[in-house]
């Protein structure tokens, strides 16, 4: 049985990476490829109030429970099947249920601040950052926090303000020195998404 190939795909938020993911899954199929979300992994806050749990600063890396996360992927990449949390983002803390996992080919890593964290980063095979202008993705991010996660537009803008613009500086913008391959564009540069897939396929094909 092959080991898994892991491709962390990172970028700040509102940059398309889940475009680019969705892309490799479209050009490669469902059969070979699963995705794997770093928002799945925000540290369960069930000890905490709803109004404590809203003051989090989500973009910080202290968010995220790497540890839970690093062990998930060290199982999938020794083909072994997970029990993937589910981040409830209305509310602020992770749900009872999870989602099983089973290995694939190809495993796909997606979220901010993968390439952050050295142990994450030294499992994966291929790091992409993906490289937009920060215009693009504020608004990105206002029309998808209102739409699909029940925001405010003031609340929206408050939080990019006070967290995700200086995590973003801090954090985010410096891990882009570890990425093997930078994607201006994201989703949207045909160019790259066929180069990175043709490497896949290499991968595959041996």
């Amino acid at each position: 049985m092959h080991k898994p190939i892991l491709i962390g795909i990172t970028g700040g938020t509102g940059s398309g990476k889940s475009t680019v993911s969705r892309e490799i899954l479209r050009h490669i199929g469902e059969t070979d490829v699963c995705i794997i979300e770093q928002d799945s992994y925000y540290k369960d806050q069930s000890h905490l109030t709803f109004e404590e749990r809203e003051k989090t600063n989500y973009d910080h890396p202290l968010a995220f429970d790497n540890d839970l996360l690093i062990k998930h992927l060290k199982d999938l990449l020794n083909n072994k099947p997970i029990e993937k949390p589910i981040y409830d983002f209305e509310q602020h803390n992770r749900k009872k249920e999870t989602i099983k996992v089973y290995p694939k080919r190809i495993i796909i890593l997606e979220g901010i601040l993968i390439l952050n964290d050295e142990e994450i980063r030294n499992l994966c095979d291929i790091k992409i950052f993906v490289d937009t202008d920060s215009d693009v993705r504020v608004i990105r991010r206002i029309l998808r926090d209102i739409k699909d996660r029940g925001r405010t537009l003031e609340s929206v803008i408050e939080q990019y303000m006070a967290t995700v613009r200086p995590a973003h500086l801090q954090f985010v913008e410096p891990s882009k020195k570890y990425a093997d391959i930078i994607i201006p564009e994201g989703g949207y540069n045909k160019v790259a998404i066929d180069i990175i897939v043709t490497k896949i396929n290499s991968i595959l094909n041996k």
